[in-house]
């Protein structure tokens, strides 16, 4: 009999009232405890802060914290359940981030919707926090959000955006691996062109440029709900538009079909069953399957098999290849944080990815992406990404 997982989570959410809580560091037992942790010895360090702010990140939660930070607009699969619904899901993510890299965070889920309320709120709580997760923010509206917050200096990330392309790209290291054929030789077609599948395409595009061992994918094809994302198409709001600018070179048009004829790769980030197994039979010889859409995937990963396909991942822990932003983001984090960095860069999250791949020893078409619970890879990853901060000099000195 299958598990119940719905029901145990109302149990076990309705059993904890939460899952994270504040735990004190010291414990007030006298009178000193009481004058060193507050009024009158905390003076000083307020002091010191006042004349230095740097030191904040010495002397208080700043250094070690990060705000996850949501509107409840686009939450998992659930779409805009609004902030109090969203709470359950970003206290997970907290929770993620001190079980995989003792990072002290917090849900803050804004009850408001507007793109520049929440930048002006962001803005205003950062004193507090050493880096800010963005999480479950519809598109494009969440473009304009990162962006505008990158100059807050302390770490910034759409997790939706950077999280899933980070792990997308370590599974497609170590699936080329298997199939023999170069990355950057191969046809891509992405399925959804919001958070997830916009970021995809760009690290895609931009991955080269950090490793002079390879060259970035060309072959990129975007497809949304309408067909094709291609120059010209006249509904293309700003950010498709400029996703269509670095991708599809040829200016193919169509549809997800036109797009699949020779592709090498699928990646979806859409809908369920939006792939079928005859999309399948029009891609090349041995086509690599990255079918996302949770809970229900583009296509199953045995349709596809049977279809042609080699390498099949999915985002759900019981197939092989779970694709999981688990295994990116506490790690991206606690590099930054490590590093003193200002700003996550494109090449920390190359850096994020090359580690994420490194953990799989011995790649095959069952294992090209390491478990999401194995604890080496968080702390890979902070190491490649405080390095990679360093080597660029995005740090604080």
């Amino acid at each position: 009999m299958a598990t119940d997982y719905f029901g145990k989570s109302v149990e076990l959410h309705k059993k904890l009232k939460g899952k994270i809580s504040v735990e004190p560091k010291i414990r007030i037992k006298t009178r000193e405890d009481l004058s060193l942790v507050y009024t009158p010895g905390v003076a000083q360090p307020c002091k010191d802060i006042a004349k230095n702010p740097e030191l904040a990140f010495d002397y208080t939660i700043k250094g070690n914290s990060v705000a996850v930070v949501s509107d409840g607009s686009a939450v998992l699969g659930l779409g805009n359940i609004g902030a109090k619904a969203a709470i359950p899901v970003m206290e997970g993510k907290a929770l993620l981030f001190k079980e995989f890299a003792d990072i002290d965070a917090f849900p803050l889920c804004l009850d408001t919707q507007d793109a520049e309320k929440i930048i002006e709120t962001v803005k205003a709580i950062a004193p507090v926090f050493g880096g800010i997760n963005l999480e479950d923010i519809a598109a494009p509206k969440c473009f304009f959000v990162e962006e505008s917050l990158q100059e807050l200096g302390i770490p910034v990330m759409h997790d939706d955006q950077h999280g899933t392309a980070i792990v997308v790209l370590a599974g497609l290291f170590n699936a080329t691996k298997v199939s023999g054929k170069p990355l950057e030789a191969m046809k891509i077609v992405i399925s959804g062109s919001g958070a997830a599948g916009t970021a995809i395409a760009r690290i895609l595009s931009c991955y080269g440029d950090f490793d002079k061992t390879c060259k970035s994918v060309k072959d990129i094809i975007v497809v949304d709900s309408k067909g094709i994302v291609v120059t010209g198409r006249p509904d293309l709001n700003h950010a498709k538009l400029e996703l269509s600018t670095h991708t599809n070179e040829e200016n193919v048009e169509g549809t997800l079909n036109d797009a699949l004829v020779g592709a090498d790769v699928f990646i979806g980030v859409s809908a369920p069953g939006v792939l079928k197994a005859s999309h399948v039979k029009l891609m090349a010889k041995n086509p690599i399957i990255f079918a996302l859409a949770n809970p229900v995937p583009e296509i199953m990963p045995d349709e596809a098999k049977a279809a042609g396909a080699a390498i099949v991942a999915t985002g759900r822990s019981d197939f092989p290849n779970q694709v999981n932003n688990a295994l990116a983001f506490p790690g991206v984090f606690r590099g930054a944080l490590d590093a003193k960095a200002v700003r996550i860069t494109d090449g920390m999250k190359v850096a994020a990815a090359r580690a994420i791949a490194a953990c799989v020893k011995k790649p095959s078409t069952e294992e090209i992406i390491p478990a999401v619970l194995d604890r080496n890879v968080a702390k890979k990853v902070a190491e490649a990404v405080k390095a990679a901060a360093i080597k660029e000099g995005v740090v604080r000195h």
